[in-house]
């Protein structure tokens, strides 16, 4: 008792609570709230694993029949809508697969059938759609065409039908130096700013001749023709054939007035993709131009393809490229500007009204029958044919730019046309001057340009008369403002 009243309790309390509050006992309260914080997080996630397995397993049975009617319901509709194509049914389905045993057993990649797992072909052609043209056309009747307009009233009827039916209204100027382009080159380039209407005058003229155009959306990383027509499968043993391709197939068979499109041409760089149509384009003879598409022509190739494996490029189709000059663009490069024709688009008509319009069927036939009339009848006078070759010498002194054949060739094709659809021939040459010759001087030394700009202009009034060449002169204008 005696030895129980002599400890000294205060300080033994003093050890324990300085034990108690030490950092040591600290830790081991913080390590024993947090095991049972872990302990309760393990027992909330194992709750709710068993939670949601019970859920599974209740509506299993559910989910299977309800997949199980759908996956039926779809079936039926399928069959459904491939009952009125049975006759292709075969020959269009949605992956390229063998079924061994199965004797004709098809599959396709753009429409065409795939060969067996035993390696073996099922006998399908592969150009799908270039063969259903052929059967297409087996019996073709051509259509009656409006042969009795000419050039003037074609570009009148155009545009009434334009502002009539599709309310895109265009001057009368904008269409004459279309229509104008046409005779001269296959390929016409669209330019001017957003909204001004270039896609849609090539997309109503396609829809004025009945005959709807052909847009090509071009994409930022094409780079050869195979991005326009397609390429042979290795894969499926089929040709992945495009839109493009289809078109010009078809154009080969008729005497229609095709329209493609490119749209947003300078996306890409125009000289890779479209490489190979720029030299064809240039051959004289129409039967050469003839398109790579294959290395060989079997037995089930279509009919119009040739025993090399080529394609002749449709003389009845024009490329009409719309460009945009701005940071996602690449810029056109001479060899295609020389070889097509510009038209600027850079406002937009004063919309009218028309009480009469309808569309025309106008065959390419009877269009290059108007292109070369218009060149007998309307072709350059003796006069200008002077004075454009003084300034063809002002040009090769002043700025080392000389015409060239290709560009006297575009002049006295032009020219004519524009004038037998109601221009005058002063109007002609100041459009296709400015176009082709004065907007060279884009690639001189603008500061050299800004000095002779005076004197150009001044030279222009005197040989041609003042103010006769306006496109010129605010094309020399237009450099000189930039430097």
């Amino acid at each position: 008792m005696n030895a129980i009243l002599s400890i000294d309790w205060n300080g033994v309390g003093n050890k324990i609570w300085g034990w108690l509050t030490s950092r040591t006992a600290l830790l081991i309260y913080a390590g024993l709230v947090l095991v049972l914080i872990i302990a309760i997080i393990v027992r909330v996630i194992v709750a709710e694993f068993n939670r949601v397995a019970m859920l599974k397993n209740a509506l299993e049975g559910d989910e299977k029949g309800e997949r199980q009617e759908i996956l039926e319901v779809t079936r039926k509709t399928i069959e459904e809508e491939l009952e009125p194509i049975k006759d292709l049914a075969y020959q269009s389905v949605v992956a390229p697969q063998a079924v061994k045993g199965v004797k004709g057993a098809t599959s396709v990649t753009a429409g065409a059938q795939s060969e067996t797992e035993e390696g073996e072909e099922d006998g399908g052609s592969r150009f799908y759609m270039l063969t259903e043209i052929d059967k297409y056309y087996e019996k073709y009747t051509p259509p009656e065409y409006d042969n009795d307009l000419n050039l003037k009233e074609i570009c009148e009827e155009f545009r009434n039908y334009s502002a009539g039916a599709l309310k895109l209204y265009y001057d009368i100027e904008d269409i004459r130096r279309f229509i104008g382009g046409l005779a001269v080159t296959k390929l016409i380039i669209l330019q001017g700013m957003s909204g001004t209407g270039k896609t849609s005058l090539a997309y109503a003229f396609g829809e004025f001749l009945d005959n709807k155009t052909v847009v090509v959306p071009i994409q930022p990383m094409w780079k050869e023709r195979t991005d326009l027509v397609g390429y042979y499968n290795e894969f499926t043993r089929k040709f992945n054939e495009t839109t493009l391709l289809y078109k010009m197939y078809e154009a080969d068979y008729n005497d229609e007035i095709y329209i493609t499109v490119l749209d947003e041409m300078n996306i890409a760089r125009v000289e890779y993709y479209f490489a190979e149509f720029l030299s064809l384009l240039e051959i004289p003879n129409v039967d050469g131009r003839n398109l790579d598409v294959v290395a060989d022509k079997r037995e089930d190739d279509p009919k119009l393809l040739q025993s090399n494996g080529k394609l002749r490029l449709p003389t009845n189709m024009w490329f009409i490229g719309t460009a945009n000059n701005d940071d996602s663009t690449f810029a056109i490069s001479d060899k295609v500007y020389d070889r097509a024709m510009v038209l600027n688009l850079d406002k937009k008509a004063i919309p009218f009204e028309v009480k009469e319009y309808g569309q025309k069927k106008i065959s390419a036939k009877r269009l290059e029958e108007l292109f070369k009339r218009a060149q007998r009848e309307f072709d350059l006078t003796d006069r200008n044919l002077r004075r454009i070759k003084k300034l063809d010498e002002y040009m090769i002194k002043t700025f080392h730019i000389t015409f060239g054949n290709r560009i006297m060739k575009q002049i006295r094709s032009y020219v004519p046309v524009l004038v037998a659809c109601g221009g005058t021939e002063l109007e002609a040459l100041d459009d296709i001057l400015a176009r082709k010759v004065f907007r060279k001087l884009e690639s001189k030394n603008p500061v050299y340009v800004k000095q002779m700009a005076d004197g150009t202009c001044a030279y222009l009034d005197e040989l041609f008369g003042e103010n006769k060449l306006p496109l010129c002169k605010e094309q020399i204008r237009l450099i000189e403002q930039n430097v």
